[in-house]
């Protein structure tokens, strides 16, 4: 029987960065917990089950992330991308979400893990 190879996951921006400029896009369960990713280019990566808490993903490029289960609890989301993001049971508990892309981001708007505001929910599906 053949063992199946699990990739380990990210831990650090600069693994994250290097990474995604070598055409990788896949990022599950990295660990980013407090991490500086402010401004980054991160179009179209699978972010899903990844701690995000505390990070500083400002004026970030997330548009088309899976961010599904991910943790981004107290992370700074500032002006950020999030278009057409799946946010499928993402903590978003106290992000700070002010100015931040959510056009056709797709999620549970009931989930108690979400915002509970209405300018934040009318902007998704």
């Amino acid at each position: 029987m053949s063992e199946v190879s699990t990739p380990r996951p990210i831990n650090s921006a600069d693994e994250l960065v290097k990474s995604y400029t070598g055409g990788i896009r896949y990022f599950q369960n990295a660990q980013l917990m407090g991490a500086d990713l402010h401004n980054l280019d991160l179009k179209g990566s699978d972010l899903s089950y990844a701690d995000l808490s505390r990070a500083n993903l400002s004026n970030a490029n997330l548009r088309g992330c899976d961010l599904s289960y991910a943790d981004l609890s107290d992370a700074n989301l500032e002006d950020a991308d999030l278009r057409g993001a799946m946010l499928f049971y993402t903590n978003l508990r106290q992000a700070n979400l002010q100015g931040a892309k959510l056009d056709n981001a797709d999620c549970n708007k009931n989930s108690p893990l979400f915002p509970n505001t209405e300018s934040t929910k009318d902007k998704i599906q």
